[in-house]
């Protein structure tokens, strides 16, 4: 199927914090397990993001600050510095191929498991994943996890804060500070995951603690114009179920609002959604949107996520970030622009199986065996 060319603020260049943007599409943080047991990010990944430097910004997948917070086999790290090495290969290949890139900073939580940490998980109560986990050895069943103390909720704190740092140093020009999809910072928001009684626990206002806590010193630690905070509200997965959805993000808004972060990452957005309708006009700086997709269709649409992305423009969102589309088209600013046909997505390569198969074997247009080309070039933008 082509799709018709559209010239809008999509391609428009955007200005966030000190970064010039070349267009207003973001490439979505993509969890992939190809990194090295590890967590060390290995060559095959600075090609993967090389290829897909043409985003406006690129926010590298989910990476670990420390060794507990590991959720699955493969999954990259920022605490040691063999991480910083490894990423630092990336972030030269990307800054080379002209692009902007952060990093998701991501706790597990309850999310996790002594095969693929080799540590017990932590979380906020000791309240288990309601599913089994992926390992070496395939799935598992979840553990319950340890309930932290407040010495493990500080060292927490100060863990995201020192990876901040390593991205920093590993060439990134920021971090994504990672509170959604019910990992560790929203397990600390949602009433079921979080039985806590004492200040991280039960009142909205301490719940929203520890995230904003977490956000307050990875901004003290290199500054907030290079922090980003990801939220997901009403995202039940991983077993999530928030309570009071319409009282949590107004009031982690409000705690973190003084920081001033360089970005608000809004996923699952929608502009008929009056949660989502309130958070926009709340929100004083730049608001980065993810376009609900998947609650319309479990398939890519044919358009990528194009005309979702133009209708969260048009509402007020500043940014727009786009996730299976990249997987699958590492030149998805360029056919988006010229209103070429998209890549399929091979849904299968996309986690656990390593290599290039499904990762960095996706053809450009005009690339080797793809007779796809713009059906028509689109100027201005």
């Amino acid at each position: 199927m082509t799709n018709a060319p559209v010239n809008n603020g999509l391609f428009a260049p955007f200005r966030l914090g000190p970064l010039d943007l070349q267009n207003r599409l973001v490439m979505a943080p993509l969890t992939r397990n190809r990194a090295g047991a590890d967590g060390v990010p290995q060559p095959i990944m600075a090609t993967y993001y090389a290829q897909r430097a043409s985003a406006g910004l690129i926010i590298a997948e989910a990476t670990t600050p420390n060794a507990v917070g590991q959720t699955y086999p493969n999954i990259p790290a920022i605490h040691r510095p063999e991480h910083v090495t490894g990423w630092r290969q990336v972030t030269d290949a990307v800054r080379a191929a002209g692009g902007r890139m952060f990093l998701q900073l991501q706790h597990g939580g309850r999310i996790g498991h002594p095969d693929n940490s080799g540590l017990m998980p932590v979380a906020p109560s000791p309240v288990a994943l309601p599913d089994t986990i992926h390992t070496p050895a395939g799935r598992r069943p979840s553990v319950v996890p340890r309930e932290m103390t407040a010495s493990d909720i500080r060292s927490t704190i100060a863990d995201f804060a020192q990876a901040a740092r390593n991205a920093v140093a590993a060439g990134f020009a920021g971090v994504e500070v990672h509170a959604a999809n019910g990992l560790l910072l929203h397990q600390f928001l949602a009433q079921n995951t979080n039985r806590r009684t004492d200040a991280y626990g039960g009142s909205v206002a301490n719940r929203v603690r520890f995230v904003a806590e977490t956000a307050r010193a990875v901004a003290d630690a290199i500054g907030p114009e290079r922090v980003g905070l990801r939220i997901s509200p009403a995202n039940t997965v991983n077993g999530i179920d928030e309570g009071d959805t319409h009282r949590i993000y107004p009031a982690l808004l409000d705690a973190v609002g003084d920081i001033g972060p360089a970005y608000l990452h809004v996923e699952l957005a929608d502009p008929d959604d009056a949660l989502y309708r309130q958070l926009r006009d709340d929100w004083s700086g730049v608001l980065m949107a993810n376009p609900d997709l998947m609650r319309r269709s479990p398939t890519l649409p044919a358009d990528g996520g194009r005309s979702a992305g133009e209708r969260l423009l048009a509402s007020g969102a500043d940014l727009i970030s786009l996730g299976r589309a990249f997987i699958a088209n590492p030149d998805l600013v360029e056919r988006l622009r010229a209103g070429a046909p998209l890549n399929p997505l091979r849904e299968q390569y996309s986690m656990y199986v390593g290599g290039e198969t499904g990762y960095t074997d996706y053809p450009a247009l005009g690339a080797a065996g793809d007779l796809r080309r713009p059906v028509l070039a689109v100027t201005g933008g």
